[in-house]
């Protein structure tokens, strides 16, 4: 089989591909895998030949017009890419449809099959399961029992189990039918450019690694708020909490490209065996460094049990024991209803030993050390935050930033949005930026002490940055978030 070739931008191109969507009609597919998929035709990042196969239960079945009609709209509504022109009919010809049950997979292996007649030759088939996690090993094993699984990959969505049992559980049931390097847990915050930038910045600038540790460093913050509520997802988000839903699957895994040791190379296995090590440094989440939040009014959600005790919001500190950064506390915050919707690291540096410019000397409130401020949201922007001194005869000081934007100083015309990125990873077999199963059994492991004995609740108004109890628990540290202004 031929191998990956290469454009004139330097992007590889996947071999030939006959790619499934488990899920096809649910909202995932709808707002980002479909519209995804054509921008990656568009840009010509699909293989040469592929064809797409949209599945779902029998109950859910639509034939192949009405598959294609389905991804008109969803492109139409979500994509960036409008479905018009010669680009369209062609992506539009590649989709089908085919149903599947557990105990019922024949059309979608006839679907499976037709696709790969028009195809040719021996094209890899790369499986998605846009489904809830409970419906997980049934259609992994039915991969398996059809021989669909031969010579194909799996993407697997969070959440990846819900603790360490039932973690092992889950893997244990893909590598039943998997091996690992066929196996692709798929984060779309890892996909963002600024992920990347992360290791670029770190590793390609030498006046950043050198003071990239406890020695320099006093506290790392990562933050990713949300404005949005649940949105109607209450069964999910009651089973879940956002605990669960994001700081396992989301902020874990950017503090483990924060926190990393530099790896040999850029390829998949040096990167994840750098994370894994900082997952194994992880003490045990200690209760009492851990605040939990629910936003006032989600108990009177649709759904949502009067005496939930699920959290929509948690703020934690995790401390890694190892010689890079023993004793440099990482805070990580997440919850829903809250001030702004970001995406941010914080790495806030040690004052200077020499106090030679007292407090009152700052016009500053609040005197904060120096932070480097990454914005991973897309494009993304890196902030430097220090003090000045104000023009006049008096030493005054002033708090300055110089600031890299990503969307002023590059044109986008190649860039692409987490899924876009991740999917077309997986058709290339780069696991770089996926989650491995020891890696997530890991931060389950460490995670124990914690989902056996939460804290209570706090309430929180919409709107807000979360409980007050925060503040305490950063203390003698300030949240980077909400902006100084």
């Amino acid at each position: 089989m031929a191998g990956p070739s290469q454009p004139e931008n330097g992007t590889p191109v996947p071999e030939d591909h006959v790619i499934v969507l488990f899920g096809a009609t649910g909202d995932l597919a709808r707002r980002k895998l479909l519209p995804g998929l054509f921008h990656l035709a568009k840009a010509g990042l699909l293989p040469a030949r592929y064809r797409i196969v949209g599945s779902a239960p029998s109950q859910a079945a639509l034939s192949d017009d009405d598959f294609r009609k389905r991804a008109r709209e969803a492109v139409a509504e979500f994509g960036r890419s409008k479905p018009e022109g010669a680009a369209w009919q062609e992506f539009e010809d590649a989709l089908s449809f085919g149903a599947a049950d557990p105990d019922d997979p024949g059309p979608l292996l006839a679907a499976v099959q037709e696709a790969e007649r028009a195809v040719g030759g021996s094209p890899r088939r790369l499986f998605h399961l846009a489904v809830p996690p409970k419906a997980f090993a049934s259609v992994v094993e039915m991969l398996g029992a059809t021989g669909l699984a031969d010579n194909a990959r799996l993407i697997v969505e969070k959440p990846f189990g819900t603790d360490l049992p039932s973690a092992r559980a889950l893997n244990a049931t893909i590598h039943a039918v998997f091996d690992e390097s066929r196996v692709f847990r798929i984060d779309h915050f890892l996909g963002k450019e600024s992920v990347d930038n992360i290791l670029a910045l770190r590793f390609a600038n030498g006046f950043f690694e050198p003071i990239w540790n406890r020695d320099h460093i006093s506290h790392v913050q990562i933050d990713v708020p949300e404005k949005i509520g649940i949105e109607g997802r209450a069964q999910f988000f009651e089973g879940t909490g956002t605990f669960r839903d994001m700081i396992v699957t989301h902020l874990f895994q950017l503090m483990g490209f924060v926190a990393m040791e530099p790896p040999t190379t850029l390829a998949a296995k040096p990167l994840r065996d750098e994370k894994a090590k900082v997952f194994e440094s992880m003490r045990p989440l200690d209760p009492a460094h851990v605040v939990r939040g629910q936003y006032e009014g989600y108990r009177d959600e649709q759904g949502v049990d009067p005496r939930s005790d699920t959290e929509t919001f948690v703020a934690l500190r995790v401390e890694l024991e190892n010689w890079r950064w023993a004793g440099v506390p990482f805070f990580l915050r997440s919850g829903k209803s809250l001030g702004q919707g970001r995406h941010v690291v914080t790495l806030g540096f040690r004052e200077p030993a020499l106090r030679m410019f007292p407090l009152a000397a700052r016009d500053v409130p609040e005197a904060r050390s120096n932070e480097l401020v990454i914005d991973f949201d897309d494009p993304g922007r890196i902030a430097a935050r220090f003090l000045v001194k104000d023009p006049g005869p008096a030493m005054r000081l002033s708090e300055a930033e110089m600031v890299f934007d990503y969307a002023s100083s590059f044109n986008a015309m190649y860039a692409l949005e987490g899924y876009e990125r991740l999917i077309l990873d997986a058709m290339l077999g780069d696991q770089s930026l996926f989650t491995r199963s020891d890696g997530i059994e890991r931060l389950w492991e460490a995670s124990t002490p914690l989902l056996e004995d939460p804290p209570p609740v706090e309430p929180y108004a919409p709107g807000s940055w979360g409980p007050e109890s925060i503040d305490r628990l950063i203390a003698p540290y300030r949240w980077s978030l909400p902006d100084r202004r």
